[in-house]
This record gives structure tokens, sequence and C-alpha cells, in this order.
């Protein structure tokens, strides 16, 4: 008989968390990471660059069908969730390790406000989502004339 060793993505999670709060108990002003939340079975590593007419997000989610992503932003919060679900096991598999997790992930992503949400597209490749969001063009500074106000 075989044993299998299950990896577990919520003891990964829960050290992630701790590494947050012993930053922010030592550094007041640490930006804290709510792009995780409790409810996630698993979070995809995430790269943010930054161009100078855009923002690209590529989150690594191999064997997540892109019907199971839902993308929105709203109120200057890019929401990624989705799942990954696991193909039937095979009983006579042999596994010996099983390290890929499966289920719901949720991330969110805080974005400045020069981001446009009216125009953010994602593409999947090779099991890395690519979401595309073009900054807003800069807005000209208008000046106002002050009229005389007439009893």
């Amino acid at each position: 008989m075989t044993n299998t060793t299950r990896y577990r993505p919520s003891l990964l999670h829960q050290l992630h968390r701790l590494s947050q709060e012993w930053d922010q108990l030592f550094e007041p002003n640490y930006p804290e990471d709510n792009s995780l939340v409790e409810t996630s079975h698993w979070a995809p590593c995430v790269d943010i660059k930054e161009e100078p007419e855009r923002f690209i997000l590529y989150a690594d989610i191999p064997g997540v069908d892109p019907h199971d992503i839902e993308i929105a932003m709203e109120n200057g919060v890019l929401t990624i969730k989705g799942e990954r679900t696991s193909a039937k096991k095979e009983e006579r598999g042999g596994y010996t390790r099983i390290e890929r997790s499966t289920g719901s992930f949720y991330r969110r992503f805080a974005l400045p406000d020069t981001a446009d949400p009216d125009r953010v597209t994602a593409e999947g490749k090779h099991g890395v989502l690519e979401v595309i969001i073009p900054k807003r063009e800069k807005m000209k500074s208008k000046k106002i004339k002050v009229a005389m106000k007439r009893d």
C-alpha cells in the first residue's frame, strides 16, 4: 500500500497571514494585503507590472477553465475569482504526493485612480491569466474664472 501525502494549502495561507501580522506589528505603515480571503481554498501567485499606459496582472492558474474565472472591477478594486476542479481520481494512480490544489480562489487588488475600469481585458495562455488594465488619459487642468457677484 502506498502512503499519499496531501499538500495542505491552508497551512501555507496561515503562514502568509502570520507573516503579514508580524510585519504590521513592527511596521505600522505596512499596507495590508487583502487580496487573500479566508474562504479561498488556494491562492494563485500574481505579478503586477506597471507600464506608462497600463497595468498588467499575471496570475498563475494552470488547470482552470476560463469559463470558471470571474473578473470584476468596482470602486478601484479588481477581483479575480474562480475554481479549479480536480479530475476524477484514479484509484490505481499510484500517487505518492499530491500538491496541486483544487477548489475556489479569490484575490482582490486595489488599483490607483488612474486605472480605467471600462477598458479592462483578460486572456489566458499556457496556464497564465493576463489581465490588462489601461490607464485613463490624464485630465487637463481647467482654469475657472471667478465672476463678480452683483447685488
